[in-house]
């Protein structure tokens, strides 16, 4: 990607000038005003500006990104000399975003003669075009051309220049308005194909084995039924099956059961009894003696109730954890950004208007931070888990969402907050109907929570202790924390105190592992609490993580 005209901009001053009016790219406005970022994390580099606020962006592939005053931002050329060919070209290039190639060319033309023509009343733009042209050694190139260019440029905007505020994390709007596929039509393309071949009789084996393979072939027959698929659906499930229980398996067990042939029943019964998990997720299969119209009700309930043949009415996080299996992180990435950013506003009307926030956003919220997770940007999980305490109203799911809180602020070296969200867990311990959380969430009031009366022989209790360790042991490079640090370190030990003997001696082994060079740490952990060394762990487990979808 060439970046020549702007070396030549930076080189000859009358030039500079004259990009700067009339073209209004500006090399002394580079400063945007607030800090943004890629959500891919990749580099960005501010090198102009413009008089309403806007700032060009040099991204990592040579790419010009354009954002303006307004929170919108979007590609405007696949380089910088071909960004400025638009520029130079299109001086009213703001008012062309809604136009695409296809409308046209007496359109075009039409719609770019009147704009300039407005421009002309005001000041010249004819000569110094032709003059800026001839020393940035930019070619000419017709209206129709141009915004060609332009509207291409404008499509590549995501995922991969998915522009954000870095201090919130919330994205910038698209600049243009045009229509984009939607996402399972990308994540959907290469299951597509590969049904193509199994159809043929080819790669049977290579997609069976491959697990991203097999799981978008089994979507794409979803979507596209036919009656001779029988014997290549039996192998993706018989695979499928060595996964244990994923959505993937239940739906190769359907789509086995809707042909209700009575030689599938032995099969699925035997998919089944794999494991302790697929036996649970396939409950209510019927016998291997059952009648084959039993199979087929079956499958038909499960059909209704999770899949059905339209892939818009899949849940976001189905086509997001597809597109993070076979490698396209940016898509997932920013289509989980978007609905965040949608829960986000929600949340903020609801407190301008003083209204609570709907807890019918606490599932995405929770799925949402462990998409995050998966894709490994703690930035953005952190956001959500932020949106999903308040939430949380018994007092055992306050806790267990402070303590994820605490986690991703610790992570993301928020070692402040972190601490602070220990406090707030620590009040919600000490008296559960309080509610006592982040971000103005509430207890029942009632009086009568009592879900956190075990807490200290539970799985939770040792997560809380370790957690407590791990933000004082991180925290302590931060000498501006000390106080806080050796307060979160005695609160450390007197919840370890409180664990029962087998959870208490978790902890130390789990801390002995991890705080090696911590000694100070280590004689707190081993003094003799008292606590009853006979004392189980309670059965009732830390809720598991959500899983997507």
């Amino acid at each position: 990607m060439s970046d020549h005209a702007l070396r030549l901009l930076r080189e000859q001053p009358h030039l500079a000038e004259l990009a700067a009016f009339p073209f209004n790219f500006d090399l002394t406005r580079a400063d945007h005003g607030e800090a943004v970022r890629l959500a891919s994390g990749g580099p960005l580099e501010a090198v102009a500006g413009d008089d309403t606020g806007g700032t060009y962006f040099v991204c990592g592939d040579g790419s010009m990104l354009y954002a303006d005053s307004e929170g919108s931002a979007g590609i405007i050329g696949n380089s910088v000399d071909e960004a400025l060919e638009v520029l130079v070209g299109l001086p009213g290039w703001h008012d062309y975003l809604g136009l695409a190639p296809a409308d046209g060319e007496e359109k075009i033309r039409a719609a770019v003669a009147e704009t300039e023509e407005e421009i002309r009343e005001y000041h010249g733009i004819d000569d110094e075009r032709t003059e800026l042209r001839a020393g940035l050694g930019l070619p000419e190139r017709s209206p129709v051309e141009l915004i060609g260019l332009l509207h291409a440029a404008l499509l590549r905007t995501e995922p991969d220049f998915l522009l954000l505020n870095a201090e919130e994390g919330g994205a910038h709007d698209l600049l243009d308005r045009h229509p984009r596929p939607p996402l399972w039509e990308a994540v959907l393309a290469r299951g597509r194909t590969d049904l193509t071949l199994l159809r043929e009789g080819s790669a049977w084996d290579e997609v069976a084995g491959d697990r991203a393979r097999r799981a978008l072939a089994l979507r794409a027959a979803q979507f596209d039924r036919r009656e001779g698929d029988l014997p290549l659906l039996r192998h993706l499930l018989r695979h499928e099956a060595e996964a244990s229980m994923t959505d993937e398996l239940r739906l190769a067990a359907v789509l086995v059961g809707l042909h209700g042939c009575a030689e599938d029943l032995p099969l699925l019964y035997e998919v089944r009894e794999t494991d302790f998990d697929t036996w649970c997720g396939l409950g209510g299969m019927p016998e291997p003696d059952a009648d084959p119209a039993e199979l087929r009700s079956w499958a038909r309930g499960l059909d209704d109730s999770l899949f059905g043949t339209d892939p818009a009415d899949e849940p976001l996080f189905t086509w997001t954890g597809l597109a993070r299996e076979q490698g396209l992180v940016e898509l997932a990435r920013a289509a989980l950004i978007r609905r965040l950013d949608d829960i986000d506003f929600r949340a903020y009307c609801d407190a301008r208007d003083g209204k609570a926030m709907e807890r019918r956003d606490a599932s995405q919220l929770s799925s949402l931070v462990h998409e995050f997770e998966q894709l490994g940007d703690t930035f953005q999980a952190l956001r959500a888990q932020r949106l999903y305490v308040p939430l949380q109203t018994r007092a055992w799911d306050r806790v267990s969402a402070l303590l994820r809180l605490a986690r991703l602020e610790r992570e993301e070296g928020r070692f402040g907050a972190a601490i602070r969200t220990l406090a707030s867990l620590r009040d919600t311990l000490a008296e559960p109907d309080g509610g006592a959380d982040v971000g103005g969430g509430s207890g029942s009031g009632s009086g009568s929570d009592k879900s956190l009366g075990h807490w200290q022989r539970t799985n939770l209790g040792a997560y809380i202790v370790e957690e407590h360790y791990a933000v004082a042991r991180t925290a302590a490079t931060d000498t501006a924390l000390a106080d806080e640090v050796r307060t979160v370190t005695v609160a450390a030990g007197e919840l370890l105190a409180r664990l029962s003997g087998t959870a208490r001696a978790n902890v130390e082994r789990h801390l002995a592992r991890t705080t090696d060079t911590h000694t100070d740490s280590r004689t707190d952990i081993h003094t003799d609490t008292g606590a009853n060394p006979d004392a189980g762990v309670s059965a009732e487990p830390t809720p598991p993580q959500p899983s997507a979808g």
